[in-house]
């Protein structure tokens, strides 16, 4: 399974970016109105969950976890389609579309990082990014009723930080393929 992600450690990273980016442009344009954050995110869970799909059938034989890539792609696909299918959806919907990803994500990240733990170290970022996501859902499900500015800057922190765990996991995959193998005693 290492062998799988270090060859497409660029699949993490790249979903890291994208994440950095629209949290950056989150806090860029805080005036957003809510129909154009629908979009962003509808646009970001989409792609993402477009990334999975691809990082999990990339390797298909060689992996025996490819379900829970694909299982989050296609969450994350499927959210991004309905997102775009009721684009008029009300501030306590789409908080409630965030939460339920954001907790689906969390679950299936520290999942993931659970299953590594004997294969890499420092498998906690993964599940640090895990535990954020549940973190920021459960936030979401005790205020609901926050303000759409601070909404905003919450689901802009959130993108952003899980963003930066992503590259770094990435990058840190990236490193590690680069190293020599030991060889077998």
């Amino acid at each position: 399974m290492f062998d799988l992600l270090s060859r497409y450690w660029w699949v993490l990273a790249l979903r890291g970016a994208i994440a950095v980016i629209f949290g950056m442009l989150v806090f860029i344009w805080p005036w957003i109105t809510l129909a154009t954050l629908v979009l962003f995110f509808g646009a970001y869970v989409l792609m993402d969950g477009v990334f999975s799909i691809i990082h999990g059938i990339g390797g298909w034989k060689e992996r025996d976890d490819r379900w829970f890539l694909l299982l989050e792609g296609l969450l994350g696909v499927g959210v991004g389609i309905s997102t775009y299918r009721a684009p008029g959806i009300t501030a306590t919907g789409l908080l409630l579309y965030i939460a339920a990803w954001s907790l689906a994500m969390g679950i299936l990240k520290i999942a993931t990082a659970i299953r590594l733990r004997k294969v890499i170290k420092n498998e906690w970022w993964l599940a640090s990014g895990g535990v954020a996501s549940i973190l920021f859902a459960m936030l979401l499900m005790w205020f609901p009723d926050a303000g759409a500015l601070g909404l905003l800057w919450l689901i802009a922190s959130y993108a952003f930080i899980f963003g930066v765990i992503l590259l770094a996991v990435g990058f840190k995959l990236r490193w590690l393929s680069a190293q020599p193998k030991e060889a077998s005693s």
